[in-house]
């Protein structure tokens, strides 16, 4: 089974091994910080159950293809779609989606370790208890203060760029899998602590049924797009991640076995995540709809108000701190896999190089939250008072992963012949080999179309 190329980057040790790196990649902010806040803006239960049957139609299948092309190509993106378009007699500009990939993750990353920059400063101010009997406006000054003062935030900035480029440098089993077999069970264990300390807050019945008891009368068409949009991106989907994590995968583990399983686990630490939140936001009168501040400015004052908040507050953050951390690493892993085939940079300079590129580009982000916040460079339409960070947000998440996801679904089961896909995959050609063909072939590319021009303003289902 599988093509005989071998990847020159090496291989996970196994099937355990594959399923904590891309769950690492997949659990991050985007389910502890925007999960949350995404169910309570959008009623709770009803949402969560749509966005369940979107993980199953849309972000699994756009995985299980990502999966086999990487491993497939057992390169770079940008090589593997190179060598697997001219196996299929296909376009060679095809190569351009492994490109975006790697852009996309780039660019990611220059905004997220900025946006990780604040977990890392907040993990020693809950420490130090400062957020203790706070009011709003206390917690308010705080985190503007944070955001206010370049060198400060430039300083989180680099020392979370510095942890990546640490375990990256490392390579595969050394630095990515020992990484990832640390940082998922010690994730899991203070999401249990942490929910340990939610049950005894006297809301922990009213949090788990916001969470899971449906109210459909509160989905409107947007929460729907919402929750297929969600389900696409918090896969790490068409971000070139999975797809290279996909080329160190052994001929012999199951793709769909592995991706049923990083599906399940994603979804279940962002459940996790809304067990935490919800009761300690029902516990303290805050409002589960807050929106993007729920995690930086609500919780906080939470924190400053509940015994030993200090310690649970600092747990909480380094939480974060340790989700953002295994995606960090999967992001600048595309990059570095480039450099190191195609300009014979040894692991560590090739870490070092696009580490320092993507610190540099980061930049922009940290200087649109102070010294260049008044800079809206596209004065037009929608984007009129965007930011360079909103325009960097805007740019990856609402044009570049869909458009990726849309055109690995398309290659995967039009291009790629079906022999390549069944001998990658598996499955038996029964009923679930067939099934995801359907869902990739037709069902996925329009939901993913759907959501994509949502995004972009040409239809609109705010209603």
């Amino acid at each position: 089974m599988g093509s005989q190329r071998k990847s020159i980057h090496g291989q996970w040790s196994g099937r355990l091994a594959f399923i904590l790196a891309a769950t690492g990649s997949a659990v991050g902010l985007g389910n502890i910080w925007k999960f949350p806040y995404i169910t309570g803006e959008n009623g709770g239960g009803a949402f969560v159950m749509t966005y369940l049957l979107c993980i199953a139609v849309i972000g699994l299948p756009i995985m299980m293809a990502e999966v086999l092309i990487g491993r497939r190509g057992r390169q770079s993106p940008i090589n593997t779609m190179r060598e697997l378009a001219a196996d299929a007699g296909a376009s060679r500009y095809w190569v351009l989606l492994g490109w975006a990939g790697v852009v996309a993750g780039f660019l990611i990353l220059s905004y997220y370790s900025v946006i990780a920059g604040w977990a890392l400063a907040y993990v020693f101010r809950a420490a130090a208890g400062l957020f203790t009997g706070l009011t709003a406006d206390g917690v308010q000054s705080i985190f503007h203060d944070l955001i206010g003062e370049p060198e400060r935030l430039m300083a989180w900035h680099t020392l979370f760029m510095v942890m990546t480029m640490i375990i990256v440098a490392r390579g595969v089993r050394s630095g990515l899998e020992k990484a990832v077999r640390f940082l998922m069970p010690a994730l899991l264990v203070l999401m249990l602590v942490l929910m340990g300390y939610a049950w005894n807050s006297g809301y922990f019945e009213q949090g788990v049924e916001f969470l899971f008891r449906p109210d459909f009368s509160k989905i409107t068409p947007n929460a729907v797009l919402t929750a297929m949009g969600h389900a696409f991106f918090t896969l790490s989907l068409g971000m070139g991640a999975i797809m290279v994590y996909g080329s160190y995968l052994p001929d012999r583990i199951s793709i769909a076995r592995a991706s049923v399983a990083i599906s399940i686990a994603d979804t279940a630490v962002a459940l996790l995540a809304g067990m935490v939140i919800f009761p300690i936001v029902f516990a303290n009168s805050l409002d589960p709809g807050a929106g993007p501040g729920l995690i930086f400015q609500t919780l906080p004052i939470a924190f400053g108000h509940m015994p030993y908040g200090a310690f649970f507050g600092m747990l909480f953050f380094i939480l974060l701190v340790f989700a953002a951390w295994t995606s960090a690493i999967s992001l600048i892993e595309p990059a570095v896999a480039w450099l190191v085939e195609n300009r014979g940079h040894s692991r560590v300079n090739a870490s070092v190089v696009a580490g320092i590129s993507t610190w540099l580009f980061g930049l922009l982000t940290v200087f649109s939250f102070n010294i260049w916040s008044d800079f809206k460079p596209l004065a037009v339409g929608k984007f009129a008072d965007m930011t360079l960070f909103d325009l960097l947000d805007y740019l990856t998440a609402n044009i570049m992963l869909p458009l990726g996801g849309l055109l690995i679904a398309i290659f995967a089961v039009w291009k790629m012949s079906r022999a390549s896909t069944v001998d990658e995959l598996n499955m038996g050609d029964r009923f679930f080999y067939p099934l995801w063909r359907f869902l990739v072939r037709y069902i996925t590319p329009i939901a993913v179309i759907i959501v994509f021009l949502n995004a972009i303003g040409v239809i609109d289902m705010k209603g």
